[in-house]
């Protein structure tokens, strides 16, 4: 089985983030960002597809994820979307990237859709699963279908000091569920998953997590230090960079929507597509489909060589 090996560390922000980096040095770089609860494996057949075209290919573990570290104790552990947004912009600096495509899901999505939205000369292009990523935390107390309400029982666990115990208590049973309840079609083996679930051994994996799903929901407040990031994605800026977003039809978690759902927040160049057979962790269940969006991105960004 594929494992991203070896690993390099670089202090980006907050963190000293560790992360896999494959493909020429000079080539289009391109930063594949995972979700909760998976780590950078999702990647393991996207990246290689991505380094044969030539492109410089980086996969970080997020905060509270893998070998990923706080630089200082003191650093709130938060999980909230503009820390993830500041940690991804910060890779990019410490990395010295101007300008990159980002591709993600889940966390790893929003991280891109924050950095696309409020810092667009950074980002080439953007592909997104469940396409406009980015919470609206001042509505998030508004209902849901009940069909959808049920698919979040576990932010609402999370909530609870039952839930902060359970995940702590075993983190593998849980998410693992969850792997199985949000991608029902992908029939993945143990050792697929366990190498991802090492990822959440990191000490600051609980904490993280618990942070994420409150903090969405207005229930504990952020760190300081991301307030004003926070403040600029409340107004739900739009993303106009070029865009490919999909949904999995087999998404357990977030149901498939058309284009026209998130229509209104795309003001550049998007298109939409489902996936069918395919989940919440679509890089690893639909690695071609995923690949061939980041690379659409790449090619668009290539200058047009004249014929002789």
């Amino acid at each position: 089985m594929n494992r991203m090996e070896p690993l390099r560390r670089i202090e980006a922000g907050v963190l000293e983030v560790a992360y896999f980096e494959t493909g020429p040095a000079d080539g289009p770089p391109v930063l594949l960002m995972h979700g909760f609860p998976y780590d950078i494996h999702a990647y393991a057949e996207v990246a290689p597809m991505l380094a044969a075209q030539g492109c410089r290919v980086v996969v970080p573990f997020l905060r509270g994820y893998g070998p990923t570290r706080f630089l200082s104790d003191a650093t709130p552990r938060s999980g909230e979307q503009a820390a993830l947004g500041a940690d991804l912009l910060a890779l990019l600096d410490a990395l010295a990237i101007e300008r990159a495509v980002l591709a993600g899901y889940d966390w790893g999505g929003r991280a891109a859709c924050v950095v696309a939205a409020l810092w667009p000369q950074r980002c080439a292009g953007l592909v997104s699963l469940n396409s406009y990523n980015i919470q609206d935390i001042a509505r998030a107390m508004e209902p849901d279908t009940p069909a959808n309400e049920h698919s979040l029982w576990y932010q609402y666990y999370f909530h609870s000091a039952r839930g902060r115990a359970g995940l702590a208590n075993d983190r593998r049973a849980l998410t693992r569920l969850l792997w199985q309840l949000w991608s029902p079609t992908w029939k993945f083996d143990d050792a697929t998953f366990e190498r991802s679930a090492a990822a959440f051994d990191n000490p600051d994996f609980v904490d993280v997590v618990i942070h994420s799903y409150r903090h969405r929901f207005g229930l504990v407040t952020g760190d300081p230090a991301c307030a004003e990031i926070e403040n600029r994605l409340a107004v739900q800026p739009a993303i106009r960079v070029p865009a490919i977003t999909f949904d999995g039809l087999d998404d357990g978690v977030r149901p498939p929507a058309d284009a026209s759902a998130h229509a209104a927040k795309f003001t550049g160049p998007r298109s939409h597509h489902w996936v069918p057979g395919a989940g919440h962790n679509l890089p690893q269940e639909a690695p071609q489909v995923f690949a061939d969006a980041v690379l659409e991105l790449v090619n668009a960004q290539l200058p047009t060589r004249s014929s002789p």
